[in-house]
């Protein structure tokens, strides 16, 4: 009788078809409810286990992760590699420091003073000798048209953008370069007009919104969870889209091109729609990014910023939107810790980690899972089974 656990673990570890059977339902189960898990790490584990400065950096991985997700849908399912989504982020972004700036300025006296007794005039533009609010400036001073304007404006030039292109039959690595030159650009005019978007600085010293005070560790918290949840819909947004009819002739037109347009439909118009949805969830990741840290800077509307995002697609999957999430977050933290604790060297661990996802997981961090799911262990014939 002592002798039957050992024979029995030397069984299990002579068949591993046990042990891959439990891997394929881990898998299975992962895949199957990977939204809820997903909810909750967001919802109750991160908030639970740090503190406010860590959870700040938490929200901050959350809102460039709205650009991953929006990646997915176009590069994944779509087909079209953006290299230029930094520049709907920093959109949304400088949107919200507007309106921000403006309600900031609105309680400085001495922004009233230079500003001639009209519209109080912010502190850059005093430094830069301009006494009067732009007339482009002028209309963010309410929140109720500074909201919606970061969701209409970036969409409806993504939708502009991108259909001019696909009209054209401008796709490929063409379309990426095109995209990669609007970023460069962007950057370099904000930038160089210092007096109106506060240059290289950007926009900051950014306290309120809406009359509520954003420095407070408990205004971090309700940021974390705002962004959180805008999150989630974002990916059950996405989700919706890829299980409607319209995600299915979005990958056919990513396979087969030619077929969907003697089919009858409109390609450009299929891509520019859903171009127009990254872009909107990258303006409303942008604009959560400035009402955490406090400040709009052209250094997250450039090239890196915008290769970097397609870098946290590339890590989670770029088939899946759950895996982005993660591996914006995964990337978040490792830039992070490794900036801390290897101050010297920690640009080299995060480059060497760039190579090795593209080289040993092509498919990303939710391909490992694909895998484990596919592996499928065949069930043994009754005959083996009496031999065992």
């Amino acid at each position: 009788m002592k002798n039957l656990p050992l024979s029995s673990s030397l069984s299990n570890a002579s068949n591993p078809a046990k042990s891959s059977a439990t891997g394929w339902r881990g898998a299975v189960l992962l895949d199957r409810y990977s939204v809820l898990i997903l909810a909750l790490l967001l919802l109750i584990a991160i908030p639970a286990l740090t503190g406010a400065f860590r959870l700040g950096l938490f929200a901050k991985y959350l809102s460039f992760a709205f650009c991953a997700v929006g990646l997915v849908l176009t590069w994944g399912y779509g087909g079209i590699l953006s290299l230029g989504q930094g520049i709907f982020f920093g959109l949304g972004s400088y949107m919200m420091a507007m309106y921000m700036k403006l309600e900031a300025s609105a309680n400085d006296p001495a922004a009233a003073v230079f500003g001639g007794g009209g519209t109080p005039v912010p502190d850059f533009m005093t430094w830069n000798s301009i006494d009067k609010l732009p007339w482009w400036w002028v209309p963010f001073e309410h929140g109720w048209f500074a909201v919606p304007m970061i969701i209409i404006l970036p969409a409806l030039l993504a939708f502009v953008l991108g259909y001019a292109n696909f009209r054209k039959r401008v796709g490929g690595v063409y379309f990426s370069i095109v995209t990669l030159a609007l970023a460069s650009i962007m950057s370099i005019v904000i930038i160089g007009q210092q007096g109106y978007t506060g240059g290289v600085n950007g926009i900051t010293n950014l306290p309120t919104f809406m009359g509520y005070s954003v420095q407070s560790n408990t205004a971090t918290l309700v940021m974390y969870y705002v962004t959180a949840v805008l999150l989630l819909c974002a990916v059950l947004g996405g989700r919706f889209i890829l299980r409607s009819r319209l995600g299915k002739v979005l990958i056919a037109i990513r396979d087969r091109e030619d077929r969907i347009r003697f089919s009858g439909y409109d390609p450009a118009l299929f891509k520019g729609f859903i171009f127009a949805i990254a872009a909107l969830f990258a303006a409303v990741g942008g604009a959560l990014f400035t009402l955490q840290v406090g400040f709009a800077s052209p250094s997250v509307c450039g090239i890196v910023p915008s290769i970097e995002m397609v870098i946290y697609a590339a890590v989670g999957g770029r088939l899946s939107l759950v895996g982005a999430v993660y591996g914006t977050v995964i990337i978040g933290a490792a830039k992070s810790f490794l900036s801390e604790n290897f101050v010297g060297f920690w640009v080299y661990f995060i480059g060497a980690l760039f190579i090795f996802v593209p080289m040993f997981l092509p498919k990303g961090l939710a391909g490992v899972i694909g895998w484990l799911r596919e592996r499928r262990p065949a069930r043994p014939s009754n005959s083996q089974g009496a031999v065992q």
